[in-house]
C-alpha cells in the first residue's frame, strides 16, 4: 500500500458566476491535465440572498458533464428540452451535455437564507463529446450512507465503496464521489485506485493528510513523538488538496472534526479546446460550436 503524495494544497478563491452569484472557485480555466477528468470545482455557499437569487440563467454546455451537489437551500432547472425539477438538501443532479443543451440553475436558501451546493464539470472523452444529452436526478434518500465503528460516515454518490455503489451510473470517466464526515481526532484511511486522478475538498472543520513525501507521514510522526496536531498543520474549510499516485489517502480529524468530498476519477488524456462552458478537443470543434450557437444548430437531440 502506498500512501498518495500532496501535490498541492490552496484555497478556493472568490469569484463570480451567472448573474452576479459569490462564490469560491477550488480549480477551474487553467491547467485541464492537472486533476483530467475534471475541469472545474465550484462551491457555491451564502448566507444573504441577494449574493445568490440572481443564479445562472439560460446558458450553454456541450463536451462535459455537470455534477450539482445541494448540502443546503434548493436549486431549480430547466432546460432546451423541456425538462425542469428542484434540487433540495442532499440531493444530486449528474447532467451530461454531450452534443448541446440549454439550461439554467436558479438557487434558493432555506428558511434561514442559507445557500450550500457544489459543482463539478467533468470533461467527456471525444467518442461522447456529441452522445444525446441525459439526466439523472438523484434525491437525498436514494444515496447509501456506511457508517464505521469509528464514527466515520461516507455518503456514496458515485462509484462503489465499502460494499455500497452510488445511485448515478453510465459516467465517462468512472468516478468516484464520496462526501466523508471523519469525527474529532479518528485518524482514516480511504482506497483509491492507483490510476484514478484523485482530490479533497474540505468543507466543514479541519484536518490533516498524510503525506507520501514523508517516509511515514506526517500524522503518523508526529502521533509517535505524542504532539498533537496544531492548526498549521491542517487544511481547513474551503481548502482544495491535489493528490499524487498511490493508492490511499490518510487523513486526521482535528478537534472539530472534518467534513470533506473525496473525488477520482480516470483520466481522459485527451488534446482540450475550451471556451467557457463548451469543451471540445479541437479549436475547429470549439468554433463549429460557436457558430451552432449563433445561428440556432446548437441543440441537436429532439426531447
Amino acid at each position: 500500500m502506498s500512501i498518495r503524495p500532496i501535490l498541492e494544497t490552496r484555497a478556493a478563491t472568490p469569484t463570480m458566476e451567472g448573474a452576479g452569484v459569490k462564490l469560491h472557485r477550488a480549480f477551474g480555466f487553467q491547467d485541464p491535465s492537472e486533476l483530467d477528468p475534471f475541469l472545474l470545482f465550484d462551491d457555491f455557499r451564502n448566507e444573504h440572498p441577494q449574493d445568490y437569487m440572481r443564479g445562472f440563467p439560460w446558458h450553454p454546455h456541450r463536451g462535459i458533464e455537470t455534477i450539482t451537489y445541494v448540502l443546503s437551500g434548493t436549486v431549480e432547472h430547466a432546460d432546451s428540452l423541456g425538462n425542469t425539477g428542484t434540487l433540495g438538501a442532499g440531493d444530486v443532479q449528474w447532467m451530461t451535455a454531450g452534443s448541446g443543451i440549454l439550461h439554467q440553475e436558479m438557487p434558493e436558501g432555506n428558511t434561514t437564507g442559507q445557500m450550500h451546493g457544489f459543482q463539478l464539470w467533468g470533461n467527456l472523452p471525444a467518442s461522447q463529446k456529441m452522445t444525446a444529452p441525459r439526466y439523472q436526478d438523484v434525491e437525498s434518500r436514494e444515496i447509501p450512507e456506511v457508517i464505521d465503528d469509528d464514527g466515520t460516515r461516507v455518503r456514496v454518490i458515485v462509484g462503489e465503496f465499502w460494499g455500497k455503489t452510488g445511485p448515478v451510473d453510465g459516467i465517462a470517466a468512472d468516478p468516484q464521489y464520496l462526501d466523508i464526515s471523519v469525527p474529532a481526532g479518528v485518524k482514516k484511511t480511504f482506497k483509491i485506485d492507483t490510476y484514478r486522478r484523485a482530490f479533497a475538498y474540505v468543507f466543514e472543520g479541519a484536518a490533516a493528510f498524510a503525506d507520501a513525501s514523508q517516509p511515514t507521514g506526517v500524522l503518523l510522526e508526529k502521533e509517535v513523538a505524542g504532539q498533537e496536531l496544531n492548526i498549521r498543520d491542517m487544511s481547513g474549510d474551503r481548502t482544495l488538496i491535489r493528490f499524487g499516485t498511490g493508492d490511499e489517502v490518510t487523513v486526521q480529524a482535528g478537534p472539530e472534526g472534518v467534513r470533506f468530498l473525496l473525488i477520482s476519477g480516470a483520466p481522459i488524456e485527451e488534446p482540450v479546446a475550451w471556451h467557457g462552458p463548451i469543451v471540445m478537443n479541437t479549436q475547429a470543434e470549439l468554433q463549429q460550436a460557436m457558430r451552432d450557437l449563433s445561428n440556432g444548430t446548437f441543440i441537436k437531440a429532439a426531447h
